[in-house]
């Protein structure tokens, strides 16, 4: 009987099914892939790019792509997973490093349009092709874009009641959360226009000022 020959297991590192075993390489690799993918659909769209030119752009083989990623449905899904990564990471290293009440707020609010300014290529193209994926990928990324909202309002929360910070109702962190992060989105599809009036300091100061105004208004 001849020798059975063994079968590459598939590691689970996320949701998304890889052959390799190292987290921290796969994470390093796929966040290369997804820079390339970004670029490549925003240029030629979704449909018009091939898994061959991804590997291309991002300097892999087309054997070595697929020990990291499936499909393009995989990579689309990264690319809305990485955005959420980013945002998270952004605010939690706000609220750690800032004292509390006003201050705290406007810097969580500067770093997430911050992400939302280097990422606005990411977040278009989450928006513009979210409904190609499969059911799956398409629920997570519609729970992945309400957890971006969660962020901040659970920022709320703990700012909520402390020094000169208002208490907020759960019903007011809800709408101010939303604000904050549409307002981001809102630089992220716009930015085209609004650039010719506004650099990014001047947005983030200018809509910083209009939420930091429905909070403590509110509390009058």
């Amino acid at each position: 009987m001849g020798k059975k020959e063994s079968v590459p297991q598939k590691a689970i590192v996320g949701e998304v099914p890889t052959q390799i075993k190292n987290p921290e390489l796969v994470q390093e690799r796929r966040r290369q892939i997804v820079d390339s993918t970004v670029k490549l659909f925003v240029r030629h769209g979704y449909h018009k790019t091939t898994t061959r030119m991804i590997a291309k752009a991002a300097n892999f083989s087309i054997g070595s792509l697929y020990e990291y990623v499936s499909s393009k449905e995989d990579l689309l899904y990264l690319v809305c997973k990485n955005i959420h990564e980013e945002v998270q990471e952004a605010v939690e290293e706000a609220l750690a490093r800032t004292g509390g009440g006003r201050e705290r707020l406007a810097e969580v609010i500067r770093e997430y349009f911050f992400v939302c300014d280097k990422m606005a290529d990411h977040m278009l193209l989450m928006y513009q092709v979210t409904q190609f994926l499969p059911e799956k990928w398409r629920n997570s990324v519609l729970e992945n874009e309400l957890n971006i909202t969660d962020i901040f309002i659970q920022a709320l929360g703990q700012l909520s009641g402390k020094g000169n910070f208002p208490r907020m109702d759960g019903k007011m962190m809800n709408l101010v959360g939303h604000n904050i992060s549409v307002l981001g989105h809102m630089w992220a599809f716009r930015r085209w226009h609004l650039k010719h009036d506004y650099s990014i300091d001047e947005y983030i100061t200018l809509q910083t000022d209009f939420i930091l105004g429905l909070v403590f208004e509110e509390s009058v």
